[in-house]
């Protein structure tokens, strides 16, 4: 079979999606890592993945630029002096998005948007109108600026970032995303008691009921945390992963914990032998994967060489660093636990499975954190734990660190018991809830759960209304009418379209028990 002429004749591809196809199709001509037999065995069992980056990394998976920077000092290589106006921030950040680097090929962060734009509305007595909101004319142009996002950007791994203070631009894009029905840019609130006013909170909570987006941050967790590191300030990029301003993730390798409960199922009646085994060996072996990618995009790619981001102090290899993602905590768990369906002890249920979760989740940890790469600076060289979202092709894999679907506890149970789970996730961990639509009425009910969530240790809180068109797979949106586009063997503009049709068949997504 031909893939390069399977992907030209795929009429189900837009141009750009087989151009980056293609692209990727170029890239599996060429094997220039060094990989050891004993990770390329992992890797052929499925146990370590990373995630379709490709065998020859030419860019970091993910980069976000210094936009206040760019905002400030302009662009010689764009030739873009800095915009003295709203209007002129708005092109240039536009312009700028174009050429960010990134897996999907397509910025995977648009910036602190209110942040970025506020100042501009601020200066120009014009775009202010009545109670300190935009004016009619600042309003549309905000509206303008995010439906260029949407049409440029294609990919709902785009994402933008709001407060935690509100603003007047910020709350302009939860008025237009809330009756926009885009699943680009998604974004997410950081919510912080002391500085995000409940009004706003509960003005993020109906949007996101209608939307599926904002979801809400843990703020004063993620920047005490990425203060600790010397990598303030961070942002929320992608799906819901903290990384640093100025710099990102050179690389995303996964190891699949449910697929390891499949090839070393004969130690699992022993736990401890196990954690001491054949999870160490998979740590080890997933680390010397990402060791392996890094040193080649430093060393041989010359991305950070070339790249005009660099020159221009967008971006700095210095805070650059890469993450060690889970998946498939549950699955692990359940079976250390021998914990058959419709046991108390399963995973989420505060039992048997929960406590074997825990120590498996503290023993990477505590193995990921001692590790020190060669190649990068930031963090000393330690890697990011993420507790990764899955993947389409996934079956009877549950995201990261999350309960089951269709095994769900009730909500105050399900928030309790995640919330420590998140803790070690540094560069990301959240969950997802679907509320009945009755919801709309007491916006303060949503906000209420995400605070006691996040003063429990949570980290990232997710909700969408059932009957919303815009659902959240695991990190990112998609609708459920594109998908049905897509079955119909139609185009759609979304690239992601196609990962959120899989989940809805592989994962069960539309199945998520439904809050009251």
């Amino acid at each position: 079979m031909n893939q390069t002429l399977d992907t030209i004749r795929n009429t189900t591809l837009t141009y750009r999606q087989k151009v980056l196809a293609l692209a990727r199709a170029g890239e599996e001509r060429t094997q220039p890592l060094a990989i050891a037999p004993e990770v390329q065995a992992l890797r052929d069992a499925g146990v370590v993945c990373d995630l379709n980056e490709g065998p020859a990394p030419y860019r970091p998976r993910y980069v976000l630029p210094d936009y206040a920077r760019f905002l400030d000092q302009g662009s010689a290589f764009l030739r873009q002096e800095p915009p003295r106006d709203l209007l002129g921030a708005v092109f240039a950040l536009l312009g700028l998005y174009r050429h960010i680097p990134s897996i999907t090929g397509y910025p995977v962060w648009v910036g602190d948007l209110d942040a970025l734009l506020e100042p501009f509305v601020q200066r120009d007595p014009a775009a202010l109108g009545p109670g300190g909101e935009l004016s009619p004319a600042a309003e549309r142009l905000v509206s303008l600026f995010l439906e260029g996002i949407d049409r440029d950007n294609p990919d709902s791994f785009c994402h933008g970032d709001l407060g935690p203070d509100t603003t007047a631009v910020g709350r302009a894009i939860l008025r237009h995303q809330r009756s926009a029905g885009r699943a680009v840019p998604n974004l997410t609130l950081r919510y912080d008691p002391a500085r995000t006013p409940e009004d706003f909170a509960e003005a993020a909570a109906l949007c996101a009921l209608d939307a599926a987006k904002p979801s809400f941050a843990n703020d004063p967790l993620f920047r005490a945390e990425f203060e600790s590191l010397g990598l303030a300030p961070y942002a929320i990029a992608s799906c819901y992963n903290g990384l640093p301003v100025g710099g990102g993730s050179c690389t995303l390798v996964r190891l699949n914990l449910a697929r390891l409960a499949c090839t070393a199922a004969h130690t699992l009646g022993d736990p401890e032998a196990f954690i001491n085994g054949p999870l160490a060996e998979a740590v080890a072996a997933t680390l010397a994967y990402i060791d392996e990618r890094v040193r080649f995009l430093v060393e041989e790619s010359g991305f950070f060489e070339s790249s005009f981001l660099v020159r221009e102090g967008l971006i700095a290899k210095e805070r650059f660093t890469a993450m060690f993602g889970i998946v498939g905590l549950a699955e692990l768990a359940n079976a250390l636990a021998n914990a058959e369906p419709g046991s108390r002890e399963r995973f989420g249920r505060g039992g048997a499975a929960d406590t074997l979760g825990a120590r498996v989740l503290a023993a990477i940890d505590r193995l990921v954190t001692a590790h020190r790469s060669p190649y990068l600076e930031a963090a000393g060289g330690r890697y990011l734990l993420h507790a990764q979202v899955g993947i389409d092709s996934d079956r009877g894999v549950s995201p990261g660190c999350r309960v089951p679907i269709g095994e769900e506890p009730p909500l105050h149970e399900h928030l309790a018991r995640q919330a420590p789970l998140q803790t070690p996730f540094i560069a990301g961990s959240g969950d997802v809830f679907a509320f009945e639509p009755t919801a709309r009425a007491n916006p303060g009910h949503i906000v209420d759960a995400m605070k006691g969530f996040f003063a429990s240790g949570g980290r990232y809180f997710s909700c969408y209304a059932a009957d919303s068109d815009l659902v959240r797979v695991t990190g990112y949106l998609v609708k459920r009418s594109e998908v049905e586009r897509l079955r119909r063997g139609e185009a759609v503009n979304n690239g992601a379209t196609v990962l959120g049709m899989g989940a809805f068949d592989n994962l069960g997504v539309l199945d998520r028990a439904v809050r009251r």
